[in-house]
């Protein structure tokens, strides 16, 4: 009898921290450790660019289905070597780093173009079409919804029949003058800070850092307007710039990106949407578009 009476309270005992335990949220690493291989994909060699900057490699993936003719004219930009040589000319805090030709308002010293066009369409927002979209459970003040579609934060509206993607931390952007055809590629940046969302469907997205978020991040603010730099000598010399496509398979980074229409993205959401653990008591039960970030990895690395 007493024995059972012991077992008994020490059940009772046990019970609530099982309960605590089995509320907890799987946190991402697990999550991640399931995932199946088919649930990574391996973006395309020619979508895929490198950016070698003193500090490392920066990688980007061009949005091809949201913006092709700017896709278009930065690959030629790039196999033409205009990207080599330029340099990090503004970081604005908690805004952009933006990268380019530092003479580029001066016709006279500005670097040839060579075939690359001059201007462009805006594409500013994509029209119809069919495209994979993900949806979030939760709104969005700035479009009636919102989701991924191959990786991309995407927003939309059905009723006027327009996508674009987001600017959210990482969205590549092309820099343009006033008016909305100056945009070629040639100058180009990438969110920094809080997702300026105002910027939406007024500047073509060029496509989104997939690494190296770390290196754009850190350089020093700009002391001038916008945060340019004040002299030359502060501005950052981008050594190359390539596209996977056109190196020899050995010479390419690994790399793979979660599919955001499968199960593990929809869990690594949905852990995040109402995340429950030691230190967070109390799940928020939404999540933003832009608080969302698509895992990536090295395919070649265990987890």
């Amino acid at each position: 009898m007493l024995v059972r009476t012991c077992l008994a309270l020490a059940l009772l005992i046990a019970l609530p921290a099982i309960a605590d335990e089995a509320k907890k949220t799987p946190t991402p690493k697990e999550l991640l450790a399931k995932a199946s291989p088919a649930e990574w994909r391996t973006p395309d060699p020619k979508n895929l660019v490198y950016m070698d900057l003193p500090q490392g490699r920066v990688i980007l993936e061009l949005a091809q289905d949201w913006s092709p003719e700017h896709a278009a004219n930065i690959r030629t930009l790039i196999r033409e070597h205009y990207f080599d040589g330029t340099q990090v000319i503004r970081v604005q805090d908690n805004f952009v780093t933006q990268w380019g030709d530092p003479d580029g308002d001066d016709k006279k010293k500005a670097k040839s173009l060579g075939t690359a066009k001059q201007t462009l369409p805006p594409e500013f927002t994509r029209k119809g079409g069919s495209y994979t979209f993900t949806p979030l459970p939760d709104g969005d003040v700035y479009a009636p919804e919102v989701g991924f579609s191959e990786g991309f934060p995407v927003a939309r509206d059905t009723k006027a029949g327009e996508a674009w993607i987001a600017h959210c931390y990482g969205t590549v952007g092309v820099a343009r003058d006033t008016g909305a055809e100056t945009g070629n590629g040639s100058s180009l940046y990438a969110i920094i800070g809080q997702a300026p969302r105002n910027l939406d469907r007024n500047l073509a997205v060029a496509g989104k850092v997939l690494k190296g978020m770390d290196i754009l991040s850190a350089y020093p603010r700009g002391g001038e307007p916008m945060g340019f730099y004040d002299a030359p000598s502060q501005r950052v010399t981008i050594r190359s710039v390539r596209l996977a496509a056109d190196l020899p398979a050995a010479e390419r980074t690994p790399i793979q990106v979660l599919r955001t229409d499968s199960k593990t993205f929809a869990a690594l959401v949905e852990a995040k949407r109402n995340r429950r653990d030691d230190f967070y008591t109390r799940p928020a039960g939404k999540i933003d578009l832009c608080n969302i970030n698509v895992p990536v990895r090295d395919p070649t690395k265990k987890p």
